[in-house]
């Protein structure tokens, strides 16, 4: 690991070793100013446009949370944000940025879209099939990049944004070529998957699928691997220390490439749960942005679980209220991308301004050496 990727980490999870309180305290501090901040900037950007952002406001909870189906339609919104924010999460906690969740999410969707067409079987087979298969097409396309980086020194950084890339053409050749659907509208997509592996409605009217159900247990079990498991303690050790967990036993090439694997699979797990909840076929140009969305929660929860599911619903309100800021308030939906963009920024800066601190410091006492 180099020393410019572990300085990068240690800013994102903040420096609190100069306050006395709890560090968990800090963050959520920080979580809720940079919220605070990011909603003023977005009603003052409101008012320059000549809209009330009171009234604005009020049509994003009423959209997200006035009643059954909205509220349902926010927890699917949530759902895929569920997994990929935990990618982000477990990547970062060993001192990795692994940015292809989106590629990792779509190969694990078509993965799914692929079992759902191609053979039958009871539906708990055939979907817990379909689930696994989307996993491990994750864990294997995010694992190209953990083997590049650990044996050929390749930044993860660089190696996942190139995947994602790679994932969308590859994508749209099975899409438009081997597993096109024949009709005669000629659409680009696949066949719908069978019954059978879908996973079942569980809030009504809304599209709330039993997808959360797994994406709750998925997060109850990344906690547990990253603190209770002797791998969570290898992987933590070698996020804060690299050298110091290679003295101490540590092998940090294998952590590297098993927690890679590891964050991909969570990512393919959530295209698989989007493919047989709410899907149900893959189309060409299915691009929820789910993983670059991503970013944002986990940052926001502070790379923890709880912190990243609390983000993911803040997130799933923000998307499904959009659409009633923008009918109710007239507000445009781009509104709430500059909210969320807003979020990151205010979200890094402290973390920002301590790295040029540290730095300013470091070039200071080379020149006074």
């Amino acid at each position: 690991m180099s020393q410019m990727h572990g300085s990068s980490i240690d800013d994102l999870n903040g420096d609190v070793t100069a306050t006395r309180l709890p560090p968990g305290v800090v963050h959520l501090g920080r979580s809720l100013v940079a919220l605070a901040l990011a909603f003023a900037l977005g009603a003052v950007v409101m008012l320059i446009i000549g809209r009330n952002p009171i009234e604005a406001y009020s049509a994003l909870i009423t959209s997200s949370v006035g009643d059954k189906f909205s509220f349902g339609e926010t927890l699917e919104n949530t759902t895929p944000l569920i997994f990929t924010g935990l990618t982000l999460a477990v990547g970062f906690q060993a001192r990795l940025f692994n940015l292809g969740a989106e590629g990792q999410l779509l190969m694990g969707a078509l993965m799914a879209a692929y079992i759902g067409v191609s053979f039958n079987a009871p539906a708990p087979i055939h979907v817990g099939v379909a689930l696994l298969a989307g996993a491990i097409v994750g864990g294997l396309w995010s694992g190209l990049a953990g083997v590049l980086l650990a044996f050929r020194g390749v930044h993860e950084v660089i190696s996942t944004i190139m995947l994602n890339f790679v994932a969308f053409f590859f994508i749209n050749y099975m899409v438009t070529g081997p597993m096109k659907e024949v009709t005669e509208l000629d659409i680009p997509q696949t066949a719908k998957i069978a019954g059978s592996a879908m996973l079942p409605r569980i809030f009504p009217p809304s599209r709330l699928s039993a997808g959360l159900i797994v994406a709750l247990v998925t997060a109850t079990a990344v906690w547990w691997l990253v603190m209770k498991t002797p791998l969570g303690y290898e992987l933590r050790s070698v996020g804060r220390n690299p050298d110091a967990a290679r003295q101490a036993g540590i092998r940090p090439k294998r952590v590297t490439v098993l927690v890679m694997m590891i964050s991909g699979s969570i990512a393919g797990l959530g295209g698989a749960v989007i493919m047989t909840g709410l899907f149900q076929r893959y189309q060409q140009g299915l691009n929820p942005g789910f993983g670059f969305t991503a970013i944002a929660v986990a940052l926001l929860g502070r790379n923890t679980v709880p912190g990243v599911l609390a983000a993911a619903l803040l997130f799933g309100v923000l998307a499904q209220g959009a659409r009633g800021m923008q009918t109710i308030a007239d507000v445009p939906t781009d509104t709430i991308l500059m909210i969320q963009a807003l979020v990151i920024f205010f979200v890094s800066t402290p973390h920002l301004l301590a790295l040029f601190k540290r730095r300013r410091a470091a070039v200071a006492a080379e020149m006074e050496a």
